[in-house]
């Protein structure tokens, strides 16, 4: 899964990097501790238009009756069946950039958490979906988004067995493209980008509360007694 990543580029970096047509949003505060309900960016296209907007992470259907349920993971073997998802996958695909994300180990490991990033330094961008609702009470559009998972590999399955998919840039206008609606064709483009290519090391607990939000959150644990 993905409960916990880090965001800090900025506008123009994205703009340039997504060859982004219309950014559609303010400057994001950088983050190093992304959490559910949090803002993100997200890159989308709109009548060919490629747009960089913000959404809230935590998906909500159009036709949900309230806003309780967030979902800020979809299965990659199920987002095209799944009914919270499966309008979204079909019209509303979507990128959304990171530094990296944060993965804990399993209870009977320790729970250590584990920064997971690109050895080359580029970001990773995650393959994502994204829908909108209206309030009914204040009649103003919401706009969420949910991040797909796929099976674990290389570095990222000694420490959990989920992991986001980071789609390559050879996929990225096949992905965004809202013409194609075929849900199997679709699903061919859900390859991550090599696990031998990413990193990863040990850092603090202190990741764990949504109230620390500094860049040592990233760093690398080498003495037990910082863990916390």
């Amino acid at each position: 899964m993905c409960g916990r990543f880090s965001i800090t580029g900025d506008l123009d970096f994205y703009t340039e990097y997504f060859g982004v047509d219309e950014v559609l949003t303010d400057e994001l505060d950088k983050s190093w501790n992304v959490a559910p309900t949090d803002p993100v960016y997200v890159i989308s296209e709109r009548e060919d238009s490629r747009q960089l907007t913000s959404m809230r992470w935590g998906l909500v259907p159009h036709w949900a009756t309230d806003t309780k349920t967030i979902h800020i993971n979809a299965r990659s073997e199920t987002v095209a069946t799944t009914a919270a998802f499966r309008d979204s996958f079909a019209r509303k695909r979507c990128l959304i950039p990171a530094d990296g994300f944060y993965e804990w180990e399993p209870p009977d490991q320790g729970r250590t958490p584990h920064w997971v990033y690109r050895a080359d330094g580029y970001p990773m961008v995650f393959a994502g979906i994204w829908a909108s609702r209206i309030d009914p009470e204040t009649e103003t559009w919401h706009r969420t988004c949910s991040i797909i998972t796929a099976y674990a590999q290389g570095t990222i399955s000694r420490i959990h067995d989920r992991m986001p998919v980071a789609l390559v840039p050879d996929v990225w206008d096949a992905w965004l493209d809202r013409d194609l609606r075929d849900p199997e064709v679709a699903s061919t483009l859900l390859q991550p980008i090599d696990p031998d290519s990413v990193m990863e090391h040990a850092v603090s607990r202190k990741v764990n509360s949504v109230r620390n939000n500094e860049p040592a959150l990233r760093d690398k644990l080498n003495d037990p007694e910082t863990l916390f």
